[in-house]
């Protein structure tokens, strides 16, 4: 045995005296050649080749790099032994990673590759404006030679869109505004909070049908990228709610964002002073996002342009709208400038496109009184009626709020009895939510409540039927009397609004008082409506 250590120890020692020997002998840059030209010579022969992904690239972060950590995560949770945790900004959960010298394998379109990550001190840090980390890191991608041209391009593109998922799920919902927080001019028109809202399609009170009919709908949208690419269409989509209040549109809003995983937009109109602020706001959203204008009909005035029925303008009439027209724009103290025009532009125009893979969305209470250009499809690509509750939604609500089953629904005497009657009841989820929430802890005084309250608003209706029928014959002969002269009195009382709305607006922008002939002019007219 000691004669061993001691052949090992000479060993030793020749090859110390030859190592100092070739560093006398051979300069540096022969030695660097030499090491270049040997590594060349076993890449050449050798199966694989081999590609570098750093942390750091120059001074910027490399993108890859964050992207391939977040996809190796989701296989090193599963398969690694030895992991790095982390969690990131506004992150629901926490982030696998794989350790210095950690090695994993991956398989895609049935092809393998090596996974490697690697950690080694930096040896030196030149003068930076922005001080490196002390640690290098980075991660090397191995694949067969043979391999290359078949995944190297799609592969990555893989890990870049998986990535990009990856991240979406595990960090907050973002809810914006541009409502007093944010600044056009400064260029931060927006301005977010963490959007927490838990409204999902399970616990939508709305018909099963229906419900599917949207979320098939909205994922179709959300896959359909190489299908908007192929039709020459911009990738986006238009959602129009309508209904009577308490129906849940909002919480339809919310659901569909949970449901895809995008951020929310809240555009308030009111807020909005010209069409060039409006396309600032639109510039500034991202992808992958839900942009809503709320009642859409009480923002600002989009009524219909043209009223069936109604008569030609009257010269003064003509005069009214020329004046507001001319002052409609006339500086900040004039009100918004804002047209109906710039906000069809918004929502399907050239600048409708800056971005992709957005989802349009309006509310409105009362669908008529909104103009026929917002409808169309290409904006409001799919209307959806949000109706009082029906039978179906109930079992949700019931469901959620008081525990009860498939089972419980078909036994219970209470429910059979509304079955009967909510058809009729007209009464909207957000009344039969309140009545549930109430009686929360005491199931049978909820269900025995709500019963009441059903069969209360049913016979409320059944009286306003039966009353309007014994009436009808008087109202159908009074109303071919009078309905000319309803209609008169409402024309003028808009016309004289009109007028008062012009003059107000001639006070405040004009300075000196108008000609005498102008004066006679207006007055005389008006009398003579």
């Amino acid at each position: 045995m000691k004669e061993i250590w001691t052949t090992l120890a000479s060993l030793m020692g020749v090859l110390a005296f030859c190592q100092s020997l070739l560093h006398s002998v051979f300069p540096p840059e022969l030695r660097f050649a030499a090491s270049k030209f040997f590594n060349k010579f076993f890449l050449w022969f050798s199966p694989y080749c081999y590609y570098d992904i750093t942390e750091i690239d120059g001074v910027n972060t490399n993108e890859l790099y964050n992207a391939v950590q977040l996809y190796l995560s989701t296989y090193a949770s599963v398969t690694g032994n030895r992991l790095s945790l982390s969690k990131a900004l506004n992150a629901t959960s926490l982030t696998f990673g794989l350790s210095s010298s950690g090695s994993i394998i991956d398989n895609f379109n049935g092809i393998t590759v090596w996974w490697e990550h690697i950690v080694t001190q930096r040896q030196s840090q030149s003068f930076s404006w922005r001080p490196l980390p002390e640690e290098k890191r980075g991660f090397t991608l191995k694949i067969k030679k043979k391999d290359k041209s078949l995944i190297l391009d799609s592969y990555l593109d893989h890990i870049l869109s998986k990535a990009n998922e990856i991240r979406r799920k595990n960090q907050d919902r973002l809810l914006y505004t541009n409502s007093g927080g944010g600044s056009v001019d400064r260029g931060h028109p927006w301005e977010s909070v963490a959007f927490k809202h838990p409204s999902t399609f399970e616990t939508l009170a709305m018909d099963p049908v229906k419900k599917s009919e949207i979320m098939d709908d909205l994922l179709s949208f959300a896959e359909g990228e190489s299908f908007y690419q192929q039709t020459g269409r911009a990738w986006k989509r238009g959602y129009l709610l309508y209904g009577p209040p308490g129906t849940g549109k909002s919480s339809m809003i919310a659901a569909m964002a949970n449901f895809l995983g995008y951020d929310i937009y809240d555009l308030e109109l009111t807020e909005v002073n010209t069409n060039s602020d409006l396309r600032t706001l639109l510039m500034k959203t991202t992808s992958k996002s839900i942009i809503v204008i709320e009642d859409i009909d009480c923002s600002i005035n989009l009524t219909n342009r043209s009223k069936p029925g109604r008569k030609s303008q009257t010269p003064l009439e003509t005069e009214i709208t020329k004046v507001a027209g001319s002052n409609s724009s006339a500086g900040p103290d004039g009100g918004s400038s804002m047209t109906l025009s710039g906000l069809l532009n918004f929502t399907d125009g050239l600048w409708s496109c800056c971005g992709s893979e957005r989802i349009f969305i309006f509310t409105t209470n009362h669908i008529e009184k909104l103009d026929p250009a917002l409808l169309r499809s290409g904006r409001m690509d799919m209307h959806i009626h949000m109706s009082f509750c029906s039978f179906e939604a109930l079992k949700v609500l019931l469901k959620n709020y008081v525990g009860l089953d498939e089972k419980d629904l078909l036994k219970n005497e209470f429910v059979k009895g509304m079955e009967q009657v909510i058809d009729d009841a007209e009464m909207t989820p957000a009344d039969i939510s309140e009545i549930l929430i109430k009686n929360r802890r005491k199931k049978e005084k909820a269900l025995k409540e709500l019963l009441e309250s059903l069969e209360r608003q049913h016979n409320k209706k059944k009286k306003l039927i039966s009353g309007g029928e014994a009436v009808g014959f008087v109202k159908e002969e009074k109303s071919s009397s009078t309905e000319d002269v309803v209609e008169e009195e409402e024309e003028k009382r808009e016309l004289e609004k009109q007028v008062e709305y012009c003059e107000e607006l001639e006070n405040c922008t004009k300075e000196g008082h108008e000609s005498e002939v102008e004066v006679t002019q207006k007055t005389g007219a008006t009398e003579g409506i």
